[in-house]
């Protein structure tokens, strides 16, 4: 799996174990709320983050991947950060140590005031505004467009950071499925630019940013990106 000219590193998502939002079905993506203790990992989603994490060592030794060039970047949420401490502790890597960061622009999309702690049935709403308005924002909260910038940003920073590592990116569904959106279109953009940020805003268009729910991931599941 060799690196795209655009990046100095190779990537994976894990969307966070099942958490106590989950389980209750509830819509968490402030920054005040998604910190909280109390809306970390339930224990079955512990149980996937130490399975994500024996699947990703497993896939590391057959590509013959060194732990030391292994990082992980993960959202600064309790239950991204419980699952990235998992993972950690699966590949026997200090997670206070230079392997781990936490990464800001790596944070839950922000669904809005009126939809924090409400349930999570409204998600479809949402999805199906994205579909016909990828700029459009929820009430107060972030569009597909907003999230695609801060991701950005945050790939920058982890590039900035690291280069010529594996890199695993640990957040939340819908900054995953984004994510993965712009990344696969950024590889098959045929433009001149090899520079990372002008490539993605070069596929920031409404085309691709409506199509982010073709790359939904489950609760603990890992894939390799680019």
């Amino acid at each position: 799996m060799a690196t795209s000219s655009f990046l100095g590193n190779r990537y994976w998502v894990l969307r966070h174990g099942k958490s106590i939002p989950n389980e209750m079905g509830l819509i968490v993506s402030s920054m005040e709320n998604g910190t909280l203790e109390e809306y970390s990992l339930a224990p079955e989603g512990v149980n996937q983050a130490q399975l994500a994490g024996e699947l990703f060592q497993k896939e590391l030794m057959e590509k013959k991947i060194l732990i030391e060039n292994v990082r992980i970047c993960y959202s600064p949420f309790s239950r991204t950060s419980h699952t990235a401490k998992v993972v950690a502790s699966v590949l026997d890597i200090p997670f206070d140590g230079p392997q781990c960061k936490v990464v800001e622009d790596l944070r839950e999309r922000f669904f809005g005031p009126s939809l924090e702690l409400s349930s999570h049935d409204m998600y479809s709403v949402i999805w199906a505004l994205d579909e016909k308005y990828p700029f459009v924002k929820p009430e107060g909260g972030e569009s597909v467009s907003d999230v695609v910038s801060r991701l950005t940003k945050a790939l920058i920073t982890i590039e900035s950071a690291f280069q010529g590592c594996t890199i695993l990116v640990v957040s939340h569904g819908d900054p995953l499925q984004i994510l993965q959106t712009i990344l696969h279109a950024a590889k098959e953009h045929d433009g001149p630019n090899c520079e990372l940020a002008s490539r993605i805003e070069e596929v920031k268009v409404p085309s691709v940013l409506s199509q982010h729910r073709k790359y939904a991931l489950l609760t603990g599941e890992l894939r390799a990106v680019i």
